[in-house]
This record gives structure tokens, C-alpha cells and sequence, in this order.
């Protein structure tokens, strides 16, 4: 193992693995909270293969990783490849979108560790291709994110079938109410382990927002590219489609731009990380299905074009670039109207965010800002605007119509 660990030049242990590690050795459960880009993936990954080795091979899958997404998947199964460096132990990877047929033949040679999505696991266990009976360890990564896209009823499936001595480890980034309900329900006295930091943001990403109208929004993109000229990127947009307009213009200014969104082929989305990874795509515009787990180094870049529907979700997002300790710049794009997210998020990450402005490039007439000391006045035009204009009266007879609050 160390000699695998020097061959992936690992040399100092991250917080996150010197304190889950040995715990893991030891055969205890343990519920890590940690932010993704603090080397997670490797914490579990290498007590699974030394308490693997110990053990006696058989056909039968030893361990189960399971994943909210496909491109974690992947990457949980390079990250295995790489720490078994020497190691007879074989890892498959078994997710949706890639035909079913050839993960059931790789099941069917063996493997010692088997890293899924739950909806594939699942499917693969009603065909009668996963056997669960010999599982001795179990890991749960970024199992926030897998309950919040509604993989509990999955999970809770899955792990019925395992047997009840086997070891749990869950990883999440936040240990809401249905995480802690969930490591009480199937785990031994967990080991409660908080890696987080007492803000929520990475100190080495430097952020800042953009007020600006939305018909703008794609003008201050390319202004904004060309300032910055970032080493690689990721744009973030709300919808898939909106994903797929900028990418077909954004592709006509800047060469080795590149989309991704959860309508893609499979095939596709592979090639993207794949060309993402190796540096042949320099800018990529993608919805969140790229905002949880997954580690390219090389980002310094990241661009909210739309401000995320939750704050949780602005603080995955923005933690793709910084990984490691790394610096990294993330833009927030907020149209007059969204002051309120932009406040919210900083309320989360407990920290303003800084205003940034373009040379020369005019975002709003009178950009306003609500949050905090840092909002600035309104304007006369915009103070009568807000005074109560008195009802005109109605004719006799007419009755005015009923008026309904919206809730909160």
C-alpha cells in the first residue's frame, strides 16, 4: 500500500483521511462530514483494499460503494484502480445508461468491490446478477446528494440485504435530519467525525458576484472570459436547455468548450469528462450534474450563470475549483431581482461577497444590492416608485375584487 500511495504521489494524509482511516482499519462505523475536494474518496477506498486483502477471495463481491451519480461512479473506481496498484483485488463499476448486459458478465467473472448508483444496483439485484450476502463493508458517498435526488426507498432496499455485522461507512458534505435518520436506522454506534470547516466556503476561493440583467447575462460571459482567461472552467446554468444555448454560442467565440446535462447519452457524458479531465476541454457548460463529487483539478474557474435554486447547492458548485488546498475564482451572475439568493448564500457561507465590474461593460443602469452595509441607495425614481399609490374608486354597485397574500 505505501508503495501504491507513492506511485500516486499521495504523500501527507488530508484531515479527512488521517482521522477516518484508522478508525475504518479497525472495522468501526463511521459518519464523516466533509466537503468534497478533501480526499474522501481515498479515506474509504484504502481501508476497503487493506481489510480486503486479509480476508479470503471468493466470487462474491467483499465490498459496495454506492454513488449518487454515474461520473462519480467512474471516478471512485479510477481512484481504486490506482490505490490497488498491486493488489489482486477487482473493482466494477454498475450504473444507468451503459448496457446492462456487460456489468452482469463482469459480476459474473467476480469482483471484489463493486462502486453503483442505487437504482443499477438495485435492478442488477432483482435479476439475480448481485449476490449482497458477502459484503463486509458498505459505503455510503455523498449520501446528502443521494437522498435529496430520492434514492432513500433504494438504499434502504440495498441495505437490508447486506449482511447486519457488516462495517458502514457514510460520507456527507451536510448531516441533515434524513442523514442522521438514515446512519441511525443502519448503522453500529457511528463514530461521528466533522471535517468541515466553521464557514462553509473553501478559504481559497476567492468569490464574487456580477448584478446584471438577465438579456446580458451571455454578453458579460464572454467579457468575463476574455478578462479572466481561465486555465479550465465550468458554467453553470439552471436548465438543460439553457446549458445547451450558451454551450452553441459560447462555442462560436471560444475553441474546447463543451457541454454536459442529465439528458445526455451515457457514452457522451463519458467522452466530455474523459476529453474534461485530460485538458482538451477548456470551458464546460453544465447543469449540477457535474456540482457534487467530481474532481478535475485543472478548474480554476467556476461561473454560476444562473444563481442556484438552494444555497447548498452554490457551496458544491463552487467547490469544484480550490480543490486540494488549490486557489480558484468563482462568478455569481444576479439579476436585480434575485437579491434575496445572493443574500441567502452569503447567510449560509457566512461571508459578503464581493462586487466585481467589467471596464467598459455597462451590466444595469443602477445596480442594487440587498444584503447587509454593503446596499447601496435607491435611487429618487425607484423611492416613489415604492410609495402606495392610492386605489381608484369603483363605480356603484362593483364590488373589489378579493385580494390573496402569497405565503412565505
Amino acid at each position: 500500500m505505501l508503495a501504491s500511495l507513492e506511485r500516486a504521489n499521495y504523500e501527507e494524509p488530508t484531515p479527512v483521511q488521517a482521522g477516518i482511516i484508522p478508525r475504518a482499519l479497525e472495522g468501526i462505523d463511521v459518519l464523516g462530514q466533509a466537503r468534497t475536494g478533501t480526499g474522501k474518496t481515498a479515506a474509504f477506498a484504502i481501508p476497503i483494499i487493506e481489510l480486503l486483502k486479509r480476508g479470503e477471495k471468493n466470487h462474491a463481491p467483499r465490498a459496495l460503494v454506492l454513488v449518487p451519480t454515474r461520473e462519480l461512479a467512474v471516478q471512485v473506481k479510477d481512484e481504486f484502480e490506482k490505490l490497488a496498484h498491486g493488489f489482486k483485488l477487482s473493482s466494477v463499476p454498475i450504473y444507468g445508461g451503459k448496457p446492462i448486459r456487460g456489468q452482469v458478465a463482469k459480476l459474473e467473472r467476480g469482483a471484489d468491490v463493486i462502486i453503483g448508483t442505487p437504482g443499477r444496483v438495485i435492478d442488477l439485484i432483482g435479476r439475480g446478477a448481485l449476490d449482497l450476502r458477502s459484503i463486509q463493508i458498505v459505503v455510503l458517498d455523498e449520501a446528502d446528494r443521494m437522498l435529496d435526488i430520492g434514492f432513500r426507498p433504494d438504499i434502504e432496499k440495498i441495505l437490508r440485504r447486506c449482511p447486519k455485522e457488516r462495517q458502514t461507512l457514510l460520507l456527507s458534505a451536510t448531516v441533515a435530519p434524513p442523514v442522521e435518520r438514515l446512519a441511525r436506522t443502519y448503522m453500529r454506534e457511528p463514530e461521528v467525525m466533522d471535517f468541515s470547516p466553521k464557514t462553509k466556503a473553501v478559504d481559497t476561493i476567492e468569490q464574487f458576484y456580477f448584478t446584471v440583467e438577465q438579456d446580458q447575462k451571455f454578453d458579460l460571459l464572454v467579457e468575463l472570459v476574455k478578462r479572466d482567461k481561465p486555465e479550465q472552467a465550468i458554467i453553470f446554468c439552471r436548465t438543460k436547455r439553457g446549458v445547451e444555448k450558451i454551450h452553441r454560442r459560447l462555442a462560436k467565440h471560444f475553441p474546447g468548450t463543451d457541454m454536459m446535462h442529465g439528458d445526455m447519452q451515457q457514452g457522451g457524458r463519458d467522452r466530455v469528462m474523459k476529453a474534461f479531465r485530460a485538458g482538451e476541454v477548456l470551458i464546460l457548460v453544465a447543469t449540477d450534474v457535474v456540482g457534487r463529487g467530481i474532481d478535475v483539478s485543472g478548474i480554476s474557474h467556476i461561473v454560476n450563470f444562473d444563481i442556484p435554486q438552494s444555497s447548498d447547492d452554490y457551496v458544491h458548485r463552487v467547490g469544484r475549483t480550490g480543490r486540494m488546498g488549490r486557489e480558484g475564482i468563482a462568478y455569481t451572475f444576479v439579476t436585480t431581482e434575485e437579491g434575496g439568493e445572493l443574500t441567502r448564500i452569503e447567510m449560509l457561507i457566512n461571508r459578503l461577497l464581493k462586487r466585481d465590474d467589467i471596464e467598459g461593460f455597462t451590466t444595469v443602469a443602477t445596480a442594487t444590492r440587498p444584503s447587509g452595509s454593503d446596499a447601496e441607495p435607491a435611487t429618487s425614481a425607484e423611492t416613489e416608485d415604492s410609495v402606495p399609490k392610492a386605489p381608484r374608486p369603483l363605480p356603484p354597485g362593483r364590488r373589489a375584487p378579493k385580494r390573496h397574500r402569497r405565503a412565505l
